[in-house]
């Protein structure tokens, strides 16, 4: 049997050592490949375009160019971009919430355990759960902007659209919502696809935080 291709990951930090330590264990898994590093935003987009890695790690804050920028452009330049989940000292961290709403998948504490870091690039490469959904949901209740009147989407959702919005914020695959629905897994990637199109974002995290903010989801 034809072993699958590995997920190649590029490493964004401004810390040599950082980046030292995640190379190591990310390289010790067989399914997993880092295939660049960058010490700055600015290299990290370079670095990218080159490569065109399936994820990419992303210190939220370096010098010149941060993570959030880097983001921004990354997304911006790139027909099929990686997904991008950034690393962070603090999770209650500004900079992660705005880094969320730009468009990263997620979000990763720098003392996370190895076999967290490991989980979560496979997660985000499958790209069909959110990751660390109640780190999300707390990220919202802390930064989400003043609400105003709810958007116009949130009217155009239909019930089922909804029902399937509320399972992703709580984090569940595509295949775990066909079975809280009792309907096939291809019925619910349509759903999650008229769920995007509708908040206008990018992917399962930035719908969430959409609907966070909206207040269609409850922070409580």
């Amino acid at each position: 049997m034809t072993r699958p291709a590995p997920i190649r990951v590029v490493l964004a930090d401004d810390e040599r050592m950082v980046r030292t330590a995640l190379r190591a264990i990310l390289s010790a898994e067989p399914d997993l490949e880092v295939v660049g590093e960058a010490a700055t935003g600015a290299e990290a987009v370079s670095v990218v375009r080159e490569v065109r890695p399936d994820v990419v790690l992303m210190d939220v804050r370096m010098p010149g160019t941060d993570g959030i920028r880097a983001t921004e452009q990354i997304l911006a330049t790139q027909a099929e971009p990686p997904r991008i989940v950034v690393v962070t000292t603090f999770e209650n961290d500004s900079y992660v919430y705005d880094a969320l709403r730009a468009g990263a998948a997620g979000f990763l504490l720098k003392r996370a355990e190895a076999d967290a870091l490991v989980q979560a690039v496979r997660l985000v490469a499958r790209s069909d759960s959110l990751l660390f959904p109640a780190a999300v949901r707390t990220l919202a209740a802390e930064h989400a902007r003043a609400r105003r009147a709810p958007p116009a989407w949130v009217a155009r959702l239909t019930g089922r659209e909804r029902e399937v919005l509320r399972h992703m914020a709580k984090g569940l695959t595509n295949a775990e919502i066909a079975r809280r629905m009792e309907v096939g897994a291809a019925t619910v990637k349509s759903h999650v696809a008229a769920v995007l199109a509708k908040t206008g974002t990018r992917d399962r995290t930035q719908a969430v935080i959409a609907a966070y903010e909206a207040g269609f989801l409850n922070v409580g």
